[in-house]
């Protein structure tokens, strides 16, 4: 793995028009549920979660972003809007200096747009951007990714209790959500990170698979 330094004048960052679609792959500390998505705060009072991503489309400008990867792992000790979380940033080490470079701009929210701009304010400490070898398998609520010997994330579809067969549950915000209008909700095979002072193992929670479209543009 290898950290780099991103370096964007914050005039010509606010200007830059992107736009990326994205497979989001996520899972956190909480239940099945995720009491996020209802009452704004986590089960356990703490937020240990990993976002991971592939750009379906889009692009920075005139940089393209198509097949870029990201993860990003953090832990905040209440909720995530009650700020001072630790942040890692690891973008895939196939990226383009170009890319890597507008991947980092945009997730630091020094690009503008939701939700990163409004994430930016909740980060106490923001490691990264770090570039790292990510394997990741897109695949509904069966998704996956990895980085070898650093953190690791598989989905599964969640199970009715009786029959034991694989049941589609989705939670849908109808005038969009913060994140994604409509989550797939699945939980969690393997969810673990080990990068620094970001340590967290909690198989068998909150997991869910989307696709929303960020911008900064109207």
């Amino acid at each position: 793995m290898t950290q780099v330094s991103v370096s964007v004048p914050q005039a010509a960052a606010g200007r830059t028009p992107w736009r990326i679609k994205v497979h989001n792959v996520e899972a956190c500390n909480c239940s099945t549920g995720c009491n996020c998505q209802f009452s704004g705060y986590p089960d356990p009072g703490k937020c240990e979660a990993m976002i991971g991503g592939e750009v379906a489309e889009g692009t920075f400008g005139d940089v393209s972003l198509a097949g870029i990867r990201y993860v990003i792992a953090a832990m905040y000790p209440k909720a995530i809007h009650e700020g001072n979380g630790q942040v890692a940033l690891f973008i895939d080490d196939r990226a383009t200096p170009a890319q890597a470079e507008a991947m980092a701009t945009i997730m630091s929210g020094r690009a503008g747009g939701m939700p990163f701009e409004a994430l930016a304010g909740t980060i106490g400490s923001l490691d990264g951007p770090v570039l790292a070898p990510i394997e990741m398998k897109v695949s509904g609520t069966k998704s996956s990714f990895r980085i070898p010997g650093v953190l690791e994330l598989t989905q599964t579809p969640i199970r009715d209790a009786v029959s034991g067969q694989e049941k589609e549950v989705q939670i849908v915000y109808p005038k969009g959500g913060f994140f994604w209008d409509v989550g797939n909700i699945a939980t969690s095979a393997t969810m673990s990170c080990e990068y620094g002072t970001i340590r967290f193992r909690h198989p068998g929670g909150f997991a869910s698979y989307s696709t929303p479209t960020w911008t900064n543009q109207s």
